[in-house]
């Protein structure tokens, strides 16, 4: 950078900012004068304001830099700026700012002076902005080129003798703060040759700390680098670290932590560790740890005893390192003194090191099963040439899948093991190489990629586009009720809570298929028929206000409970399926044994009176969408690769919401788990229905068991969903349930979250419900070896286990437990035919189509919701017809069942007779998909189809044959845009297992490159913010959703979603994934509590309000709205133009650091996550951004 180039656009720059004048702001006259004044040369310094004045000065310096004035002025000018910079925040803001060039001046200066003390006033400038600035300003400096200035300036200082110590204590510091986030700093330091000029000065002088301490800390930067790291250790670094750090003392504790700090990261590398064990070191660690322990009464060294354990972590990477560790009586010391900490709370991270070291030194064991591979195979039409399922296919059959040959080995995968201990954390800094950081790819480019012609195949789903309503009814816009005309079979309905009526039981034996209710687009029918309603005076409004369910407390339980005929009707039926067609051609099903005797009473005296006070959300009444003989029918013509021939009670009972909150688990401390009595009879498992997932159970103590998860279909991998039955329980004995073969390396188990389980006696005594249930819950990685095949190629990792004790509430109940609340392909079908024969068709334009056939035959169902035209007349019909299109999808990953509750929220009340739910329909058409792998939910998978893939992951380039979901869902929406009539929202539900709330991921380019650290080009991105509008709609309406958690950033690892492809290549602006919890809230209405299938129904249904005021936002003159949601309206406009910190891209886990990094998906769960360093800082909308955008509010004030 030469001072001459730097000098004449500096000071081009400086003087436009000393003018300019900001075009979206209104000044008032006040305001005017006032920059009026700041121009005229005569006024004196003290009446500017500072913003000029730092202008004024760093002009200043640019021009005694340009002419290489004295440097008396340079040092008068630079001390003036350091008062301003150490006084005045507004004054650092200015100088870091997006177009300043005040960081080019001062390198430029910095570069080119000679005398020390401006040297020293631009060190300590440089120090003040770095320091309170966080993340921005440091990468800020760094793209200013300031590591390499100061690099150059560390080596020129080093050739006096001796070293100016102030000016070395300055230099260290701030390249110990600005490294971390250059991506070459390692490479630059050692070209630079500032290694050996670092260590030289921490060994001349160790008696110097307050030299020694900056030193130290750079020291740790440059062993990030994996070079520096080894080159440092053959110049006896480590050795050197360990005349630093030793037994308990009350001085110099800061320098003992950052040299241990430095050992830890020093370590990480195998030469180092090596040269560790060789030199007796890990004893050494050891015994000072357990001399810090001892001494340490008061905890006041915590970080000093966890740095000791880090650097035992780093060298138990080795296999040396562990059998040293072994061999000193590592296991016996951890155990000991991990016991002494667990009293005390802010000793945790203490404990879960020691643990994370004591099971990696642990002996691996191999996971009792002869292969990985799934239980069941699915021959695939085609196999793909690359990939895991083509390796999973070229697999030799005798090469053993379960463990490496050698799995103890040095080249251990750390895994998730290099947690963060602070925002500067080595580890941190560069997890945003995902962010996309090409232009040209980042702006959407719609490209159909099929030809008119071939889209012409999806004319048919879209009737709506030219049907002329000729044979329809449409004299009457008059909402009706909803009237049933068949008779309800049972007493267990969903999802209404209100009095049920007692009706005759149905028979569950062998039934006759019944007649397919036919379609709307039957030519020979075009109405629907009516469902009756369990009681007459049912409510035809399914609001979002939920309504109190009167006389539904616990004193009422008995009233909707099964007569105790059902039992006798529900024994199993006999097994008549055989293999082949036979099974899905009217084949017959059974319920699971009932292991219960009989129906247990319940006295009305001995319930308690918490449930009552608990029961504080109401369960809305409304129409009923379980019918469990429909359900048993629907079963019979779903196709399994297993071959299902059992109906799981719960899927056969249905689920209704409990009547009381369930707050989420908390953890108690010092307890590390409840003992399990010996005694006890052998439980009884089983997982052949729907949805099902359990390979394995090992009875390893009486009443404790280890359970095996089968992986997906045609892959070796995706263990986390289970739902199995359980059965011949003994009442009040504690069971202990151990699911170990896990693999994310972190859960929501660990911060509340409990799995949930459903009581066939409970739901006969009329509590139908899943509950979360357990304790001592713990997730934590175990001692059974995963082989390179089940870990994608890397070695040495681990799987994880899910443990959780039960006391079941009754004996020989049936019982199920699932990781969240199962919702299969049948429930699906069920409540599309529910909802289908229960709308008004003069009044709802209902579809229930097919998009495709599954690659096992099922069907992907297709629904369009829209209202019927107001008559058959061209201009109704041309209303009717150029209504903008919703675009919808959920399920596309089967164990995330929460996505397809949100929509059955979002179905039901797109078909109530709310009028709001009537002007949204009048608003808009929904092409919903509500299942998208339907193969993957049937089987029991957790994230692949029975293509053994992330169908999430196909969307860029889908496979019909393989992908026909993903194909055919695409195509729907490429024929859209090739007749012009693109989506104004795309929105795939999804769910989240490491993350609290419900909240969205979208697509913006300006906040993708802002991510980059290139502030310059995201300056010149033009972009319309309309895609925040939504989301922040319904921050305001949802009670679940938290706009803070949302992320707008495109990544590269997520280029082949749904999401990116839509915005993309369909060119979709609004284009969301929606996330909600598997656990809980922790903030809102429902803080504290962990989330049910109420608050996920009531999400969804938040959604299409959302969708309404977003209508109501973008074309207000179109669209007239009831008074009563227009208060809303500019109530929500007056409170975005008061946002002051704008919602950025946050992926920073919301829960305390555990054993493991979080590593939270942008995109759903199993995917490794990109977590942002913290030198990215916040994206900060202009103030026209941050209104509610997409020139909607310009349009919201029209007359």
């Amino acid at each position: 950078m030469r001072a001459g180039s730097v000098a004449s656009r500096a000071a081009a720059a400086a003087a436009a900012a000393a003018s300019a004048v900001p075009a979206t702001r209104i000044i008032c006259s006040y305001e005017m004068k006032k920059l009026k004044m700041s121009k005229l040369k005569v006024i004196p310094e003290k009446s500017l304001t500072n913003n000029s004045r730092i202008v004024g000065l760093l002009a200043q310096l640019e021009k005694i830099n340009a002419e290489s004035s004295e440097s008396d002025t340079a040092r008068y000018v630079t001390s003036k700026i350091l008062h301003l910079a150490q006084s005045q925040e507004k004054t650092r803001r200015e100088m870091t700012a997006k177009g300043s060039t005040g960081m080019e001046i001062l390198l430029s200066t910095l570069e080119n002076t000679k005398d020390l003390q401006t040297t020293l006033n631009i060190l300590s400038i440089l120090v003040e902005l770095v320091s309170a600035g966080g993340g921005r300003r440091v990468s800020f400096l760094v793209t200013k080129g300031g590591s390499q200035i100061l690099l150059q300036l560390l080596m020129n200082a080093s050739k006096e003798s001796p070293p100016h110590e102030e000016l070395m204590v300055q230099i260290h510091s701030i390249l110990a703060k600005i490294g971390p986030k250059d991506k070459k700093f390692g490479v630059k330091a050692r070209i630079n040759g500032a290694l050996n000029i670092t260590l030289n000065l921490v060994k001349q002088n160790l008696q110097n700390h307050r030299l020694v301490l900056p030193c130290l800390q750079l020291l740790r930067v440059y062993s990030a680098n994996s070079v520096n790291s080894v080159s440092l250790g053959k110049n006896g670094v480590v050795e050197l670290m360990f005349k630093i750090i030793g037994p308990f003392s009350k001085k110099n504790s800061s320098l003992i932590k950052v040299a241990l700090d430095t050992l830890a990261a020093l370590l990480k590398s195998k030469t180092n560790a090596r040269r560790a064990v060789d030199r007796g070191y890990v004893q050494v660690l050891l015994t000072i740890y357990v001399d810090w322990h001892r001494h340490d009464n008061r905890h006041r060294n915590m970080l000093i005893r966890k740095g000791i354990l880090q650097s035992l972590k780093s060298v138990t990477n080795i296999k040396l390192g562990r059998k040293a560790f072994i061999d000193a009586n590592g296991m016996k010391i951890l155990y000991n003194t991990s016991q002494e900490c667990l009293a005390v709370r802010t000793l945790d991270p203490l404990v879960n090191t020691s643990s994370l070291i004591m099971r990696k030194c642990f002996p691996k064991n191999r996971l009792p099963l002869p292969t990985i591979k799934s239980s069941f195979h699915f021959q695939l039409p085609v196999i793909p040439v690359t990939g895991p399922v083509a390796q999973l296919y070229s697999l030799p059959p005798e090469v053993d899948d379960v463990v490496d040959e050698s799995d103890d080995n040095d080249d251990i995968d750390v895994e998730a093991e290099n947690e963060t201990e602070n925002e500067d954390d080595l580890d941190q800094n560069f997890k945003n190489d995902d962010i996309e950081t090409d232009i040209n790819k980042l702006k959407p480019q719609q490209e159909l990629g099929r030809t008119i012609e071939d889209l012409k195949m999806y004319e048919h789903l879209f009737p709506e586009l030219v049907d002329d309503f000729q044979d329809y009814d449409l004299i009457s816009k008059e909402p009706k009720p909803f009237v049933f005309e068949g008779k309800v079979r049972g007493p267990i309905v969903v999802p209404t809570a209100g009095e049920e009526t007692s009706g005759n039981s149905g028979s569950l034996g062998k039934v006759v298929m019944k007649e397919n209710i036919p379609s709307r687009g039957d030519e020979g029918e075009k109405k629907s028929t009516f469902m009756d309603l369990a009681k007459e005076n049912i409510k035809d409004d399914r609001t979002l206000q939920q309504q109190p369910a009167p006389g539904f407390t616990a004193e009422t339980k008995k009233d909707c409970s099964l007569p105790l005929t059902v039992l006798t009707c529900a024994k199993a039926c006999p097994h008549m399926a055989a293999c082949g067609n036979v099974l899905f051609e009217g084949r017959t099903v059974q319920l699971g044994k009932l292991c219960c005797t009989g129906v247990e009473t319940e006295d009305e005296d001995t319930e308690s009176n918490s449930s009552v006070e608990q029961a504080s959300v109401e369960v809305p009444d409304g129409p009923t969408l379980h019918d469990p003989d429909l359900y048993i029918e629907i079963v019979k013509n779903t196709k399994s690769v297993p071959e299902y021939s059992e109906v799981a009670y719960p899927d056969y009972f249905g689920h209704i919401p409990p009547p009381f909150k369930e707050p989420i688990l908390e953890r108690p401390y010092g307890v590390q788990s409840y003992a399990i009595p010996e005694e006890g009879d052998i439980l009884k498992f089983n997982s052949k229905f729907e949805s099902g997932n359990l390979r394995k159970v090992i009875q390893i103590r009486k009443n404790e068991y280890d359970l095996i998860l089968n992986s997906d279909i045609n892959s070796n991998h995706y263990h986390q969903w289970f739902y199995f039955e359980v059965s011949g329980m003994r009442l009040g004995v504690a069971y202990r349930f151990n699911i170990i073969n896990c693999e994310k390396s972190n859960s929501q188990f660990n911060y509340g979250m409990q799995p949930l389980m459903y009581s066939v006696q409970e739901a006969l005594n009329g509590r139908p419900w899943w509950i979360r249930m357990g304790i001592d819950i713990c997730y934590y990685k175990n001692h059974f070896s995963r082989s390179s095949v089940a870990a994608g190629g890397q070695k040495g990792k681990s799987y994880y286990t899910i443990t959780f004790t039960v006391n079941f509430p009754h004996k020989d109940d049936v019982c199920y437990f699932a990781y969240h609340y199962p919702y299969t392909y049948s429930t699906l079908q069920m409540h599309l035919q529910k909802l289908e024969s229960a709308h008004n068709p003069q009044q709802i334009y209902f579809r229930k189509d097919v998009l495709c056939e599954t690659l096992s035959g099922n069907t992907c169902p297709l629904v369009t919701i829209t209202a019927m035209p107001e008559s058959n007349y061209y201009e109704h019909l041309c209303q009717f017809r150029n209504r903008p299109y919703v675009f919808l999808s959920a399920r596309v990953h089967p164990g995330e069942t929460n996505a397809s509750w949100v929509m059955k929220g979002t179905l039901e009340y797109l078909m109530s007779n709310n009028p709001t739910a009537q002007s949204l329909r009048e608003s808009y058409i929904f092409k919903i998909v509500p299942m998208l792998n339907p193969d993957g939910v049937i089987n029991g998978n957790h994230r692949c189809s029975l293509s053994g893939e992330d169908l999430n992951r196909q969307w860029q380039s889908p496979n019909p044959d393989l992908h026909p979901t993903i194909y055919h869902a695409k195509g729907l929406l490429q024929y859209l845009a090739a007749v012009k009539r693109l989506p104004l929202v795309y929105c795939d539900y999804h769910g989240h297992s490491r993350k609290k709330n419900v909240f969205m991921y979208g697509c913006s380019i300006k906040e993708t490159v802002w991510r980059t650290n290139d502030n310059a080009t995201s300056c010149d991105v033009v972009e319309d913010t309309g895609y925040r509008t939504l989301p922040k709609i319904l921050s305001h309406i949802a009670p679940a959703f938290c706009m803070s958690s949302c992320s707008f950033v495109v990544e590269k690892s997520k280029e082949s979603t749904a999401r990116v492809v839509v915005w993309r290549e369909i060119g979709v602006q609004r284009s969301y994934t929606m996330e909600s919890t598997l656990c809980g809230c922790d903030q809102g209405k429902y803080k504290g509590l962990q989330i049910g299938t109420r608050e996920l129904e009531e999400m969804g249904a938040k959604f299409c309000v959302g969708l309404l005021r977003l209508k109501r936002l973008t074309s207000p003159l179109e669209y007239n709205l009831p008074s009563s949601l227009l208060d809303f309206e500019n109530d929500l406009i007056e409170s975005s133009c008061k946002v002051t910190s704008p919602t950025t891209y946050v992926l920073d886990e919301d829960e305390p650091r555990f054993l493991e990094e979080v590593d939270y998906s942008a995109e759903s769960n199993d995917e490794l996550d990109i977590e942002l360093a913290e030198n990215v800082g916040d994206y900060e909308p202009s103030a026209q951004e941050e209104v509610l955008s997409d020139s909607e509010l310009s349009r919201t004030y029209l007359p």
